[in-house]
């Protein structure tokens, strides 16, 4: 069955109301779901983590190309839809959690998961501290690929001196090669939502560049952005060198104190951390 085309059947026929408050748009856009998973490159040796299934449209396009899908649900009352729609597919579980909340690798490891790529339609009030969350503690995870909010995924392929490049860009590069996929405009949902969206996927790496300490690395940069019209120098008060300190830090580094935060490459950022962190 061909779910993203009897996706208004199947919540008409459960009598399921959207919540808002969980961000649930469903995508029933067949070439954008060729596309997404196309994308994430499944074969018979990966397995899928994907968060917020939904009524299972992804989930049962990935289940039929990948070794095993394991899906993360936050709604009770799609737990038994779920049940339904993917009864025929025995590599899937569906996990009834919230995946802020869930030891992504106690999961694989439960789940005996391996070469894993994350693949999903994220809920938007949960794009990025999911993002955050899996470069930080999810180890194994090879890719990831998501439907987000068009404006967020604008901000994770910025470059330098744009609007959109800030530390959620930073954060991404950090971590990941990204790449744009496919845009999707509100009809490829029900309900339709405000906003477009696009398909984004990232490759996970080694970092590319040499940080002494990460949580400073991080902290510069957040504090560099907090207020983008100001100067490095002012902008980096909070760090805690003396004003004077801070002023040789930018000059062993070979920054100008006046410029800003948007203008700084990612090999920028880790060479002002590393010598502030010598410093401190």
């Amino acid at each position: 069955m061909n779910l993203a085309s009897k996706t208004k059947d199947i919540v008409s026929h459960f009598d399921f109301r959207f919540a808002k408050s969980l961000g649930q748009n469903f995508l029933v856009d067949n070439n954008v779901l060729t596309k997404i998973v196309d994308s994430a490159e499944l074969d018979d040796t990966s397995c899928a983590l994907e968060i917020g299934p939904g009524i299972g449209v992804l989930t049962q396009e990935m289940a039929s190309r990948c070794k095993k899908v394991v899906a993360i649900e936050i709604d009770d009352r799609l737990i038994p839809i779920l049940g339904e729609t993917l009864s025929s597919y025995d590599n899937v579980e569906i996990v009834h959690s919230d995946a802020l909340k869930v030891d992504f690798n106690k999961l694989f490891e439960e789940k005996g998961m391996d070469n894993i790529k994350v693949v999903a339609n994220l809920p938007y009030y949960v794009t990025t501290p999911i993002i955050n969350k899996i470069f930080k503690e999810a180890k194994g995870v090879k890719s990831i690929t998501v439907m987000i909010q068009k404006e967020v995924a604008e901000r994770l392929i910025a470059k330098p001196s744009t609007k959109d490049y800030g530390a959620l860009t930073l954060l991404a590069n950090y971590y990941s090669d990204v790449e744009k996929v496919v845009k999707a405009p509100p009809s490829c949902f029900i309900p339709n939502p405000k906003v477009e969206s696009m398909v984004v996927k990232m490759n996970i790496k080694e970092p590319e560049v040499d940080v002494k300490d990460e949580k400073l690395f991080f902290r510069i940069i957040r504090d560099s952005f907090n207020m983008r019209r100001k100067t490095l120098l002012n902008s980096l008060k909070p760090v805690g060198l003396p004003s004077d300190k801070l002023k040789e830090a930018f000059a062993a580094a070979g920054i100008d104190e006046k410029r800003r935060g948007e203008t700084l490459t990612i090999q920028e950022f880790a060479m002002l951390s590393n010598v502030i962190y010598e410093m401190m």
